[in-house]
């Protein structure tokens, strides 16, 4: 394919618009046959071809009926050290040839030069593009053709609540105009002093008037306010992903909560696969039972959380009374978002099943982290109808870490013609998945890509006054293979940091100065406000350290930045 690229600026109603058309990717194999190079393992007949690339990070997609894709990027708080690509935070693809690539993208709105930072919530209703946009949702006017914007944004809504552990604001619109939205928690479990080990959760949440929840709006009408008012539905502690199925019922994903493996009173191993990741189907005035409440798959019900007198999983209480989940999926994959699939290109037993896409785990040790990839849930009458099954795998790469993986799933799409979009907010990479098999056959799974879980990085070499064999034991910490540590977790399995915890092998020092005595210090105290990074570090990290696993951990943490020469 002939790449070809050009850049129209221009305003409207004083508004800047940066619009860049370019070719895409390399050429793929044409339609009808499977590509080799999309990297994915998929079930039998179905292929992939990489859609578009390098777009920014993309997390949520809609196809508009003639088959363009519009993705909202995303450059705030998760992104700070990754750039955008030049112009605006909305893109529009357009694969003009049907060979499955995109070779026209556009790039409108707002650009980084003004500020933005775009959002993951994204959405097409009566001529418009809806976007979130840090605090609000904004609608464009498409113009004639799909690849431009016909004048400045109207804010439909504004003052979101923003901050905190979920600051995104994913949302959906439905044929009558009603918008739902999540607003994401704002801590772990609702803690006056977040995720500390045996802080009481707050009694009553106050935090759930104007979070963890989905709120609802009308698209119709610009200019509305947040407020409490509006919430539809609560208990919901991060809603990722939102979904109609072919009945109208709403569905939304939940990223259940972390830490209770820090509760040693209470949980053992097991506590690793707990709480599930679920998906509610979603209804007004319901409560899903965040942050009293989670699911524990070995009893398949929802019990106690532990800040709020809950024993390891055998005290129910209030939690009878909350809404069950109409999916269940194991701890921590991180479910990004949801798709119910209506179309006529795959196979028909796959109609009216769901797609969920996993963002991927960072808190499974010390056994591997797990996600990073797509399944398919039969479903019947709104409940999940047997086992899910992995749909799409290959997305991480060698690394299946946060820090390491090549690309992580976010968003999902159906297109016109019933061929699947699926995007990364890794690198900003969308494919296309199509179906070239018999139309009869049953789901399939399809291959799981086996990772060579890298050992840990060998311990740094024990610099001048560091013990040796302290730094060996810190290494075992670190990575989660001894006393519980969930170092890597925040920090990256090779120190060199993620959204949630600092690089480590900086000489950054915000909290100490930098000598082992004041990394110790650090580590023993905790961080209740970072400075920097998004993730509240608790004492000793919410792990049961003694103080010599503390000494251990401070001296690899020590190492990282000053390895011996």
């Amino acid at each position: 394919m002939k790449k070809v690229q050009a850049s129209i600026g221009g305003a409207a109603l004083g508004l800047a618009l940066a619009v860049i058309v370019a070719a895409c990717g390399q050429a793929q194999a044409p339609a009808g046959k499977c590509s080799t190079d999309s990297g994915l393992s998929l079930p039998p007949g179905f292929c992939a071809t990489i859609f578009a690339d390098n777009v920014g990070h993309a997390r949520h997609l809609t196809v508009a009926p003639d088959g363009i894709v519009y993705a909202n990027t995303w450059s705030g708080q998760y992104f700070k050290n990754s750039p955008p690509p030049a112009g605006g935070m909305i893109v529009a693809l357009k694969d003009n040839d049907g060979d499955g690539v995109a070779d026209v993208v556009a790039r409108l709105g707002p650009t980084p030069a003004q500020g933005a930072t775009g959002g993951s919530g994204v959405a097409l209703y009566k001529g418009f593009v809806y976007v979130e946009s840090g605090d609000q949702i904004v609608r464009y006017r498409l113009a004639p053709g799909g690849l431009g914007l016909a004048g400045a944004g109207e804010t439909i809504v504004s003052g979101m609540p923003m901050g905190g552990n979920h600051p995104m604001h994913p949302f959906v619109i439905d044929a009558k105009g009603q918008i739902f939205v999540d607003m994401g928690s704002a801590t772990n479990a609702c803690q006056a002093k977040d995720r500390q080990i045996g802080e009481p959760g707050s009694n009553p949440c106050t935090e759930l008037e104007t979070r963890a929840g989905v709120w609802r709006f009308d698209a119709n009408k610009p200019g509305q306010v947040f407020a409490a008012a509006n919430r539809y539905a609560t208990g919901i502690r991060n809603g990722e992903g939102f979904a109609f199925d072919g009945a109208g019922r709403l569905f939304v994903t939940q990223h259940g909560r972390d830490a209770l493996q820090s509760w040693t009173k209470f949980y053992d191993n097991k506590a690793v696969e707990l709480p599930s990741e679920v998906v509610f189907d979603v209804r007004q005035g319901g409560d899903y039972g965040w942050p009293m409440c989670y699911y524990d798959p070995f009893q398949k019900k929802q019990v106690l959380a532990p800040e709020y007198g809950g024993d390891g999983g055998k005290a129910v209480g209030v939690c009878a009374q909350k809404s069950a989940p109409a999916m269940v999926f194991p701890a921590h994959w991180a479910p990004n978002d949801l798709m119910f699939y209506q179309g006529k290109m795959f196979p028909a037993a796959y109609q009216g099943g769901a797609f969920v896409a996993f963002h991927g785990s960072w808190n499974r040790a010390p056994t591997p982290q797990q996600g990073y990839n797509i399944v398919f849930q039969p479903m019947k009458d709104g409940k999940a109808s047997g086992q899910w099954l992995l749909f799409a795998d290959g997305f991480a790469g060698p690394n299946r870490n946060p820090g390491g993986a090549a690309f992580r799933p976010g968003g999902l799409a159906q297109g016109p013609d019933g061929a699947l979009y699926i995007a990364d907010d890794v690198k900003g990479r969308i494919w296309r998945v199509t179906y070239h098999g018999p139309a009869n056959a049953a789901p399939a799974a399809a291959l799981a890509v086996a990772v060579a879980e890298a050992a840990p990085a060998p311990a740094p070499a024990a610099a001048t006054g560091v013990d040796a064999a302290q730094v060996a034991l810190g290494d075992k910490i670190y990575h989660g293979q001894a006393s519980g540590g969930t170092c890597a977790g925040c920090h990256g399995s090779d120190g060199g940091g993620t959204s949630f915890g600092a690089n480590l092998k900086a000489q950054k020092y915000l909290w100490s100065d930098a000598s082992l005595a004041g990394i110790r210090r650090t580590i023993a105290e905790g961080v209740a406000t970072p400075k920097e990074s998004d993730g509240v570090m608790p004492p000793k990290g919410g792990s049961p350290l003694s103080d010599s696993d503390v000494d251990a951990v401070a001296a690899y943490v020590w190492t990282l930045a000053h390895p011996a020469k």
